[in-house]
């Protein structure tokens, strides 16, 4: 560690009082970023995580990265160009989003990612084929935009491997697999490629347990290169650190304060705080409040630590929010264990959606955002009372469960019966017999059914348009003819499953500019505060526009923030990674350090406790390329 020992921390009134450049609350992809960003800018920089883990809703999601124009897409050939990105975006987020903070986002994107892969052990692909949501729109593609990380080596993160964030739910068989793996390893029953698919995996998965590998994939592997990139450039994460309020001199936030070890603490940032902390998804009383019924924090995939508290925290120091009706929505399956979000359960052919009346009311593989607003029903899921549609019950017969992988569990293999115990799945010989122990209306099921194995027949959904759209086939069956996303049901016996209104996190949060700075309802500046990720209003405005669309301007904003900050003020002069120890009588003791401009000098790491933590071996300075390093 450069510049000597961290003294005994400063008080006032009782509260230890530190000093950084910048201060970074959350450490998912956006905080992350930011903190990265602002390391390799010469900012000294802290990272304070309220978990016991760090990674956020990221380490648990499927990883998904939506930035047109990358680099790995640009690898990969995909045609496209900023132009025509730009059209699909206007096109489909309209005025639920400002237009300049649409553009900025597309504008750096490709950036971001260039210095992130440059940084830090992630190296991204291309998800071949995975569609945008709405290709169809104007500047679509249905080739896709979508990248994801190759898997990462958990040896790299060293002791800090037992502190990520766990994925929501185990893989697939258990075999780790990525979003593409998972399109043809859960038509494994349907097509060659699902079984080449597992004896790839399988003989990847072999191969690392042979070397000692442990692979990362998915949002783990992107949640671990950044925890490496950060650590390189000597910014520690404290975990067990939560947000209690912003401090403001009256003019501008001037740091935080946070809880240690049943204590407050008080952490100044010079230049400023980026909020990057989640949503409120596991707040219930932020859920009645702002949301429509029914609502519940149990339906969620987000991280547990996410209660609104840098929400709440902002506000509290004049910021305005938008978008907080909304989230990241996706018909789940409320198991036992948690939410299942069921991406593929409600595309394939052979099943449907209903609704308590017995009527299908959606396009089964319309976006999953799209679905549960037709859930709530009314206009992009507003509107007075409880949802239209809800409860919700996903249909289907033994062709399909002998097809199709469900919620994990192989083709064929018998749903559990404590999911029947728990009266999430009914089942029964006949549609009418179902509709029955569904409690809906036998008589409207049974035409439901009809009607809709006519459309199968014909390869035409002719109420709901499901399969017409390249994106409802990209879960669909290939080898199911005339159209991948329909098929009959009319082989017994016959399932339906509940569906709840679940999430990978929340829309709404405080609004922010182009350079990610939070504003004020009469659009003034809240000088020295930003944030990004789901803690801000969602660039996206109330739509969803690929798979990634959450990760990718978490990571573009929380950078753009980081810029915005190196730029409002002059860095500590040749350091990086460092704090002052603040001593309230009127001394400073410089603690950390990394050179950007003579090579990198590991002081971060990771903290339980909030103390500076000593971690890994020298690396390179700010240009430090990552190279290859745990990239499979």
């Amino acid at each position: 560690m450069t510049g000597g020992q961290a003294g005994a921390p400063g008080s006032r009134g009782g509260a230890a009082v530190e000093e950084f450049d910048v201060v970074v609350v959350g450490s998912g992809a956006a905080g992350l970023t930011a903190a990265l960003r602002a390391a390799h800018l010469g900012l000294s920089t802290v990272v304070l995580e309220k978990a016991a883990a760090f990674g956020g809703s990221t380490a648990r999601s499927g990883g998904g990265v939506w930035v047109p124009g990358n680099d790995a897409l640009r690898r990969a050939g995909v045609p496209d160009t900023p132009e025509t990105a730009r059209e699909y975006l206007h096109a489909i987020v309209g005025d639920a989003a400002e237009p300049e903070r649409i553009d900025a986002y597309l504008e750096h994107g490709p950036d971001v990612l260039s210095f992130v892969e440059r940084t830090t052990p992630l190296r991204l692909r291309w998800v071949r084929g995975y569609s945008d949501y709405y290709p169809e729109a104007p500047g679509g593609k249905a080739v896709g935009r979508s990248a994801e990380p190759k898997p990462v080596d958990a040896r790299l993160l060293g002791e800090d491997r037992d502190r990520l964030e766990p994925p929501y739910s185990a893989p697939p068989l258990g075999v780790p697999l990525g979003q593409a793996d998972y399109r043809w390893l859960s038509l494994i029953a349907r097509h060659p490629r699902g079984l080449l698919t597992l004896l790839s995996l399988g003989l990847r998965w072999l191969g690392g347990l042979l070397l000692g590998k442990r692979q990362l994939v998915m949002g783990q592997a992107i949640a671990a290169a950044l925890q490496v990139g950060v650590r390189r450039a000597g910014v520690e994460v404290r975990l067990n650190s939560p947000l209690l309020r912003l401090e403001s001199d009256g003019a501008r936030v001037t740091g935080v304060v946070v809880g240690r070890d049943g204590d407050e603490a008080v952490v100044r940032a010079r230049h400023g705080v980026v909020l990057a902390a989640g949503g409120f998804e596991h707040n219930a009383a932020m859920r009645e409040r702002h949301q429509r019924a029914p609502i519940g924090t149990e339906w969620t995939v987000g991280a547990k630590a996410n209660t609104g508290d840098a929400i709440a925290a902002a506000t509290a120091v004049g910021a305005a929010v938008d978008l907080m009706d909304d989230a990241w929505w996706g018909p789940s399956i409320p198991l036992p264990g948690g939410p299942w979000f069921a991406l593929a359960e409600r595309s394939r052919p052979g099943s449907i959606m209903v609704n308590e009346r017995g009527e299908r009311f959606v396009n089964e593989s319309a976006p999953y955002v799209d679905a549960v607003h037709a859930m709530y029903g009314g206009d992009q899921g507003r509107g007075d009372g409880p949802g239209e549609n809800i409860p919700t019950w996903l249909v289907f017969d033994q062709r399909y469960r002998n097809r199709y992988m469900f919620t994990g569990l192989g083709p064929r293999q018998p749903l559990p019966g404590r999911w029947y115990k728990h009266g999430i799945v009914v089942q029964a010989p006949s549609v009418g017999e179902l509709a029955e122990k569904m409690g809906v209306p036998a008589a409207a099921l049974e035409s439901t059914v009809e009607r809709f194995n006519g459309y199968a027949r014909a390869g035409e959904d002719a109420e709901f348009g499901r399969g017409r759209s390249r994106y409802d086939h990209y879960y669909g069956d290939p080898r199911n003819r005339p159209n991948p996303s329909l098929g009959e049901l009319n082989r017994a016996p016959f399932y339906a499953v509940k569906m709840v209104p679940g999430d990978l996190g929340t829309k709404g949060g405080v609004r922010t500019d182009t350079r990610a700075r939070v504003l004020r309802e009469d659009e003034s500046v809240i000088d020295g505060l930003y944030a990004a990720g789901n803690t801000s209003a969602a660039v996206m405005g109330r739509t969803y526009a690929g798979p990634g669309a959450t990760i990718g301007p978490a990571m573009v904003f929380g950078y753009l923030a980081a810029e915005d900050l190196a730029a409002a003020g002059t860095a500590v002069s040749g350091t990086v990674g460092g704090s002052d120890v603040v001593d309230e009588s009127g001394g400073a003791t410089e603690t950390g350090g990394v050179s950007d401009a003579g090579g990198v000098n590991e002081s971060g790491g990771l903290s339980e406790s909030g103390a500076v933590v000593e971690s890994g071996t020298s690396g390179g300075g700010g240009s430090h390329d990552a190279s290859a390093e745990g990239a499979a």
